[in-house]
C-alpha cells in the first residue's frame, strides 16, 4: 500500500470500507513506506505470522475447528456470494483469475454455514 500515490507494476486498485480504511491507517500510524502490518520487533509481518494470529484468536473466541487465513478468504468469498454480490466483484476481490476458480471455493460448503450470518450480509451489502 503506499499513500504518495505511486503504483508499481504489481499494484491492485481496491475498493475498501470506511471501516477497513481507518482499521489500515491506525495500523500504518505516521508511515509513509514499508509495510502494512509489522510483528513484534517492527518486522514485517509475513503468512505465518498472520496464521499464528488466526489461530491464536480462534482458540481465545473458543472455536473448535481449525481456522487459518484460508478459511477467512473462503469465508469471504462464500459470505459475499451469499450476500448477492456478482460473481465478477468476488472473482475479482478473491484475485482469482477463472470464475470456476471462485465458485470452487464457494461450493466447498465447509467455509462458513450454508444459513449466512445476516450481520454479515448487509455489512457486504453496504460496502459496495
Amino acid at each position: 500500500m503506499q499513500r504518495d500515490g505511486a503504483l508499481t507494476p504489481a499494484s491492485k486498485i481496491i475498493s475498501l470500507a470506511r471501516r477497513t480504511t481507518r482499521a489500515i491507517d491506525l495500523a500504518i500510524g505516521e508511515r509513509c513506506q514499508g509495510p502494512v502490518f509489522l510483528a513484534a520487533g517492527g518486522r514485517r509481518l509475513d503468512r505465518h505470522g498472520a496464521g499464528r494470529i488466526v489461530r491464536q484468536v480462534t482458540r481465545r473466541a473458543g472455536i473448535g475447528k481449525p481456522v487459518g487465513p484460508q478459511t477467512l478468504r473462503h469465508a469471504f468469498i462464500t459470505a459475499s456470494l451469499d450476500a448477492g454480490m456478482p460473481l465478477r466483484d468476488v472473482q475479482e476481490a478473491a484475485s482469482h483469475a477463472d470464475p470456476r476458480t471462485t465458485m470452487r471455493c464457494e461450493s466447498l460448503g465447509n467455509c462458513i454455514s450454508r444459513e449466512g450470518n445476516p450481520r454479515s450480509a448487509g455489512q457486504l451489502r453496504a460496502a459496495k
